[in-house]
């Protein structure tokens, strides 16, 4: 008699996702464009998403939906075998524990919560598992309370504090020494990153750092200059640590490349804190190359998402290249005019490139334009001599 063969395969969780557009709330993207790309993180994450609901409100509340909306969802959980439901935005501690109580046994995370998910499933090295862990952490943290739930009696005052109360203490005071311990690791990174940049500089080697929205294609553009072979899909964030590669210019002169990580809209600033060591090769490097995917239906609005954290980052001042990538993809590959804010991303840039970093095209210009804004070909000289001569 043939044995039964049992799977171990992880199975997809059945994902539904809330988002909610507040009155007067300004936000890069659309209520429906923004629910769109969480769903693209869920399934990144390795969620299969079964649904969306979406909900306009005059003002928040404290289960982030209205209370129709909310039990119209927990009517539906059943029959939709959900597992998990994933929130737009960052939920409050109060907002967390009032949404996962009012839909019952159902996990309930948010938008912090899933990018964190999908951070710690990317992280290969040392340095992105300290980053990962310590966001993870100080998201955590204020999240305690409820974690031990089932342990706390009904009621308050004389007599209420029981083990639950206990273990919560117990578990803060682990977690803020793991916070500290994070800390002076990412310390201990940055000052070997800053010993390397040294020695860089030192050795007269510029540094260019490709930065973008996530997915616009970075990877395989650093592939493609250096010939590197930084593992590539189309998928939110596949690829998280740095990466730098060496690339001849036309003049001969060697540049490195680096590959950061891919910006996206709401990232919450404990994620920006805990990726300081790795932005900080950005800020330190000669010159940003902004790639955007120009075929992308929102492109322009993406990039002005990554301007803003540039800016956040004090690195709008920097000498920039804008790549608009991916022209393999635009129809009948007609290069669109800039108008909005790609011609503002344009208008802020030393220079302009179109490539598709796939097929190659555009690359040879990207190479020269880089050559011209290392040497300064093209800026013009100022002499300044004093009015006696």
């Amino acid at each position: 008699m043939p044995k039964k063969m049992l799977s171990t395969a992880r199975k997809k969780e059945r994902a539904l996702l809330l988002g909610v557009d507040l009155r007067g709330r300004r936000q890069a993207l659309s209520l429906t464009d923004s629910v769109a790309e969480l769903g693209e993180l869920a399934r990144s994450a390795g969620a299969h998403v079964v649904r969306t609901v979406t909900q306009r409100l005059n003002r928040p509340t404290q289960v982030y939906l209205g209370s129709g909306k909310v039990e119209e969802i927990r009517e539906e959980l059943g029959p939709e075998r959900i597992d998990t439901v994933i929130c737009d935005d960052e939920l409050s501690p109060t907002q967390q524990r009032n949404l996962e109580k009012a839909l019952g046994e159902v996990k309930v995370i948010d938008r912090t919560a899933l990018i964190l998910d999908v951070f710690a499933n990317r992280a290969q090295t040392h340095e992105g598992r300290l980053q990962v862990e310590l966001a993870q952490h100080e998201y955590l943290l204020p999240r305690l309370a409820g974690q031990w739930s089932h342990l706390e009696r009904l009621g308050g005052g004389i007599g209420t504090r029981g083990p639950g109360e206990t273990q919560i203490e117990t578990d803060r005071r682990l977690v803020r020494t793991r916070i500290q311990k994070l800390k002076k690791s990412l310390d201990d990174v940055r000052r070997h990153r800053g010993l390397y940049r040294a020695r860089r500089k030192a050795q007269g080697v510029p540094v260019a750092s490709l930065v973008g929205y996530t997915n616009a294609g970075k990877s395989t553009l650093l592939n493609s200059l250096t010939g590197a072979s930084v593992d590539v899909e189309d998928k939110l964030f596949s690829t998280l640590d740095p990466v730098t590669r060496k690339v001849r210019l036309p003049s001969g002169r060697d540049l490195l490349v680096t590959d950061t990580v891919g910006f996206i809209q709401k990232l919450p600033p404990a994620i920006v804190a805990a990726f300081r060591a790795t932005m900080e090769e950005a800020q330190e490097s000669e010159i940003i190359v902004h790639v955007v995917d120009v075929a992308h239906p929102n492109a322009g609005t993406l990039a002005d998402v990554v301007e803003g954290v540039l800016r956040d980052l004090e690195m709008a001042d920097k000498p920039r290249i804008l790549v608009l990538n991916k022209t393999d993809l635009l129809e009948g590959g007609t290069r669109p005019l800039l108008e909005g804010p790609m011609a503002e991303a344009e208008a802020r840039a030393n220079r302009a490139v179109f490539t598709s970093a796939l097929t190659g095209d555009g690359l040879d210009s990207l190479l020269a334009e880089l050559d011209a804004l290392l040497t300064g070909a093209d800026k013009p000289a100022v002499l300044v001599t004093p009015a006696s001569r």
